[in-house]
């Protein structure tokens, strides 16, 4: 996630890979350790276990689908929805949990067979005629209706469903998806897609993965949108407004779909005719671009103050400077492509996407890493960005703050630093690769730097993640 015009601000199910034993000092692993649900007897648990965000996510289950059917009235901003999950059960249930706030539901069925179901804050608890066997695949569908309002987030900005004078801006990152869906809401449970959303006729519903239909009937237009692969809750997206729609396809066969405001098409234009070129780019240093799809979607939001990672096609607030494009699409790999394991983790989000700017202007005849690490270092110790660790922000408030973003970067260019460009290069692919698809924690990487490298680097990682403070001179 970057910001529009302030600091910047962040925004399968395949298990997390082992930390092979001892590679991690017992010092640094008590801090990175994951943390994960326990099970409480047939009950799912209402939250992931996570401490940034307790009620976030739920236990007891694993979604492998979501199809979600949604019309949206932009004038009324009246959403209705339909969601059908399937899951399956990773412990006998008798009782289990969804996210969902502010909207009405009017019915839950479990197999087909109707469930009886309550409110409770964020949780919609649902009890099924009959329990759940572990290892059980299951079939949720929920109807649900009313006026989706985005949630405010611990530092004080909006995510979710953001109403625009046209449509919607939707961006979850890291509690929104609630706001317009039933979910399993924490990054830890990924899943496949397919959005249809229908609205009036010349406005665009847009949202991840490969347009598979789109059709106009009765003074309506609907979009079906499929994301093949798994995709964490609040990467998806629902945006709504009058758009002009670009569809092209890149050598490497990626479908491209822009969609942009007219109002901001004149400033956009430059910057997403570099798309191609900068996934190219990306490509060459990072790996295979992970999925079939790509684009933008550039609205007219200026309440938003940020743009999203969305995963496939980043939403922009407004039109994008070529920074924040690079930003966004290095997310594809790092924050989307391979997913955090929990929200203290969001660094190896924030911190590669923003060494990825650096990168990118060092590559392309603009400012060197080395220099932008300088002018980072140049800050006094007094200053913002040495207030807390980056891989233990401390709370939800600073997920999104400085210290998770330059000195995020920071860590990564002392890392290249300590092993040289060809040993850096190959633990950036290495990391995209073997979690492609699935999940990191910051004990991973520690554990593959090191082993790639043949180094001990505890002493690098603890100083510029796991300290808060000035380091002294590098």
């Amino acid at each position: 996630m970057t910001p529009s015009r302030r600091q910047t601000r962040g925004r399968t199910t395949v298990l997390p890979r082992q930390v092979v034993a001892g590679a991690v000092p017992v010092a640094l692993a008590a801090l990175f350790a994951a943390a994960g649900p326990a099970a409480a007897g047939t009950i799912g648990a209402s939250g992931a276990g996570d401490p940034y965000f307790p009620l976030a996510g739920n236990g007891g289950y694993d979604v492998r689908h979501y199809d979600l059917t949604l019309g949206y009235d932009p004038g009324s901003r009246h959403l209705d929805g339909q969601a059908v999950l399937r899951a399956r059960a990773t412990q006998r249930l008798t009782r289990f949990d969804l996210d969902l706030m502010g909207l009405e539901v009017t019915g839950v069925t479990v197999d087909h067979v109707k469930a009886s179901f309550r409110r409770d804050g964020q949780e919609l608890v649902v009890t099924p005629r009959q329990a759940l066997r572990p290892g059980q695949d299951f079939r949720v569908a929920v109807g649900y209706q009313g006026t989706p309002n985005p949630v405010t987030d611990p530092d004080g900005s909006l995510d979710g469903w953001i109403p625009t004078d046209d449509g919607a801006f939707v961006a979850g990152e890291p509690q929104g998806a609630m706001t317009w869906f039933p979910v399993n809401g924490h990054p830890r449970d990924k899943a496949s897609y397919d959005i249809t959303i229908t609205v009036p006729q010349g406005r665009t519903a847009v949202s991840n993965g490969v347009l598979v239909g789109q059709r106009t009937a009765h003074g309506h237009t609907t979009f079906h949108w499929r994301q093949s692969e798994p995709m964490a809750a609040y990467l998806a997206t629902a945006t709504v407004g009058t758009f002009e729609v670009e569809q092209f396809t890149t050598r490497d066969g990626i479908k491209v779909y822009n969609a942009v405001d007219p109002r901001e098409a004149s400033a956009a234009a430059p910057v997403l005719r570099q798309l191609p070129s900068v996934l190219d780019w990306a490509s060459g240093l990072f790996g295979p671009y992970p999925f079939r799809a790509a684009g933008a979607v550039v609205d007219t939001a200026p309440n938003v103050g940020y743009a999203l990672e969305t995963q496939t096609r980043p939403v922009y607030d407004r039109a994008p400077g070529l920074s924040t494009l690079v930003h966004e699409s290095a997310h594809q790999w790092f924050g989307d492509s391979v997913t955090l394991t929990r929200w203290q983790d969001i660094w190896l989000n924030e911190g590669f996407a923003t060494y990825a700017e650096w990168l990118y202007s060092e590559q392309h005849g603009g400012e060197t890493a080395q220099q932008a690490f300088d002018a980072q270092y140049a800050r006094p110790a007094t200053d913002r960005l040495w207030a807390f660790p980056p891989a233990d922000p401390g709370s939800g408030a600073h997920l999104f703050d400085t210290p998770v973003y330059a000195r995020g970067a920071m860590a990564l260019h002392q890392l290249r630093k300590a092993v040289g460009d060809t040993t850096f290069r190959r633990i950036l692919r290495t990391w995209a690769a073997e979690h492609r698809n699935g999940h990191g924690t910051t004990a991973g990487f520690i554990q593959l730097s090191e082993r790639l490298s043949g180094q001990d680097l505890d002493a690098l990682f603890h100083t510029w993640l796991a300290t808060a403070g000035k380091p002294s001179a590098p």
